[in-house]
């Protein structure tokens, strides 16, 4: 018998694992959340960002 396990790719993440995924502080993710820069839902006293929104954000950075 075949036990694999499929993985469900998240399609929101907390402000903490978003800051993981972009290599970046929490406190720094939290600023561009502030300024507009990154959109996120909330859901009463919770945020989450949206996979989509992180790639746009990743998109719009400039190869130095």
């Amino acid at each position: 018998m075949s036990t694999a396990v499929r993985t469900i790719e998240p399609l929101l993440y907390t402000p903490e694992e978003a800051a993981v995924a972009l290599r970046m502080g929490r406190s720094t993710l939290y600023e561009l959340m502030a300024a507009g820069v990154l959109e996120y839902v909330k859901q009463g006293r919770s945020r989450r960002i949206r996979v989509s929104t992180l790639k746009a954000y990743v998109a719009t950075l400039n190869a130095s």
